[in-house]
């Protein structure tokens, strides 16, 4: 007999942790090879973690909720292969329709964001190297996080916590001791420093909800008039927390610009019938203007980027994301991957596969992970603009409105003239700690000028 030893795989490069939903298997329990396990979470998609090999579940070392590092070794199987005990990864699979759409509203919300990309993991090591926020260069999960603001803990208190984890981080153990020993008076709670940059990590509007639930946990919330109460998913309450982060983390401006798309809307009416009769994929405007994204990132690499403490960490790779709506009405981010090296046709296949992936519940872990600039097609909802927010770690996010046509004043070379021409808004919304005004609208400027100078001739 020998023992196959499972472990967390690596779910993308700025995921470190998952969260177990569920065990398939118990311990006894005979598996298959490719049978599912056990379900997992992470802050990007939902998981099926399948056997690695055949024989009976000898033992599990997580609990449903544990938050488990990648590396760490999450279960064991006996075998009768004689192989010896061995420690074998896995490529987790995404979960079917079915289970993505019956999740129970109970599920657990202790789901990791991790703010960094920069960090390779091995998942072959047990261990793992936490990543850096921009909270003095510490590490806060959102786990922490969470607990501090519902226990109106400030960031001052937090920084002053002795962290027990690797390199010195607070772990949801260090804070749920610190709150029960304050609870007791054995601490005193420091006052915040009013207009601290640090204090603005979390966010007053929830402090002082969750401060006042607190306070009176015997008073249930009030509400009046005829009022249907519907409880969050587990996912819309991870996109709501990464949301409120985004806002905490990052100063945002947005810019505005519009784009004549006239020559772009003409070319695609031309040419849609052949290009998916050929190449066997519909030409959506998605890829259009993701190629006039790339081209624009290669003249303004600090667009391309992500901030970690008081460094820039410049992207070499472009990879472009693309926020898509889920049927359940929830959003996802879908990545297309080194974007700058794909031609029109390979986008509009990228564009469409990862949508429809999307909206099925196909998407792997790595389908969502590694962006490095996204954009938001809120037009496709009849939106004429929008001010997006940003998908943490990047630093700037582009929104295109709906094309319409409009009257407008255009030159010619026998003067000014009226047409009626197909018109779009466009807005980006950017990071003001590293991208100004000037850089974040002539961006957005030459994005714009990219669509309006469309060749209508050329092919595809």
């Amino acid at each position: 007999m020998a023992t196959v030893d499972l472990i967390m795989p690596k779910l993308g490069e700025s995921i470190m942790e998952a969260t177990i939903l569920k065990w398939l298997k118990q311990p006894g329990e005979f598996v298959k090879m490719d049978e599912t396990v056990l379900e997992i979470a992470t802050d990007k998609v939902d998981s099926e973690v399948p056997s690695t090999t055949e024989g009976v579940l000898e033992e599990i070392l997580f609990e449903v909720n544990d938050v488990v590092p990648v590396g760490s070794v999450i279960a064991r199987i006996k075998t009768n292969n004689g192989e010896g005990i061995k420690a074998v990864s896995f490529e987790p699979q995404a979960l079917s329709k079915e289970k993505y759409e019956t999740r129970h509203r109970d599920e657990p919300e202790e789901v990791f964001f991790e703010e960094s990309e920069t960090t390779n993991l091995s998942t072959g090591q047990a261990g793992y190297k936490p990543q850096t926020t921009n909270f003095n260069g510490r590490f806060y999960s959102p786990l922490v996080l969470n607990i501090a603001a519902n226990e109106g803990v400030s960031m001052t208190e937090l920084e002053k916590i002795t962290g027990t984890g690797n390199e010195g981080r607070v772990t949801k153990k260090d804070i749920l001791q610190y709150v029960s020993e304050r609870k007791q008076g054995k601490v005193r709670s420091p006052q915040s420093s009013v207009g601290s940059h640090q204090a603005s990590a979390i966010s007053k509007s929830i402090n002082e909800g969750q401060q006042l639930q607190t306070t009176n946990p015997q008073l249930p919330t009030a509400y009046s008039g005829n009022v249907e109460i519907i409880e969050m998913d587990r996912m819309r309450k991870l996109i709501a927390e990464h949301m409120v982060r985004s806002k905490q983390i990052s100063p945002h401006v947005t810019s505005f610009s519009e784009a004549d798309v006239t020559n772009m809307v003409l070319w695609r009416i031309k040419v849609k019938k052949d290009f998916e009769k050929r190449e066997g994929t519909k030409i959506s405007f998605m890829p259009l203007f993701i190629e006039a994204i790339v081209r624009c990132i290669k003249r303004f690499p600090l667009i391309n980027c992500s901030l970690d403490g008081d460094k820039i960490i410049i992207k070499k790779d472009i990879n472009i994301g693309m926020a898509t709506a889920l049927p359940s009405g929830n959003l996802i981010v879908p990545v297309i991957k080194n974007a700058d090296q794909l031609n029109l046709v390979g986008l509009a296949k990228q564009v469409n596969n990862l949508a429809e992936n999307a909206r099925h519940g196909r998407l792997k872990a790595d389908d969502t992970t590694g962006g490095t600039f996204t954009l938001s097609n809120v037009g496709s909802f009849g939106s004429l603009m929008g001010t997006p927010i940003i998908n943490q770690p990047q630093v700037a996010i582009l929104a295109v409105g709906a094309i319409k046509k409009r009257p407008v004043v255009i030159e010619t070379p026998h003067g000014d003239s009226i047409a009626i021409r197909h018109m779009m808004y466009l807005s980006m919304s950017y990071d003001h700690r590293i991208i100004d005004g000037s850089l974040g609208a002539t961006f957005l400027t030459a994005v714009a000028n990219e669509l309006e100078n469309f060749n209508v001739e050329r092919e595809f």
